[in-house]
């Protein structure tokens, strides 16, 4: 009994610790945010950039928190795999808007930590 208790808490450690290393941060989510992305989703995520007020349709406001793509086909929409891959690979490959263009010149790393931002901005 002691030894599943104790694989059962070892299991427990490695998911809580694999979950958590995927998480990104923040901070430098905003520094790369501010390079790439804040020209047309702007620099508090509502869609405003002077490139996005442009654009037709309008870049996705971050400030609502709703995102549509199931990139990941897992069912639910908006999760960090879905918009990690709408980051890599555009949303047109998506069905979405061509304007989304794709960004595979970023790390995982740094879409990790934008991905973190980008949720930080929801009101």
């Amino acid at each position: 009994m002691k030894l599943v208790t104790t694989l059962a808490i070892a299991a427990f450690a490695l998911v809580v610790s694999a979950g958590s290393a995927q998480a990104g941060d923040a901070a430098a989510g905003k520094t790369v945010y501010d390079t790439n992305c804040s020209s047309c989703h702007g620099p508090s995520g509502k869609g405003d950039g002077p490139v996005g007020a442009a654009l037709n349709p309008k870049p996705r406001d971050f400030s609502a928190g709703s995102f549509k793509f199931d990139a990941d086909k897992s069912g639910t929409p908006g999760e960090d795999a879905d918009l990690k891959l709408v980051i890599q690979k555009g949303a047109a490959a998506f069905g979405g808007s061509a304007l989304m263009a794709p960004w595979p010149t970023l790390s995982d790393g740094d879409i990790d930590n934008v991905i973190a931002f980008i949720r930080s901005l929801k009101q």
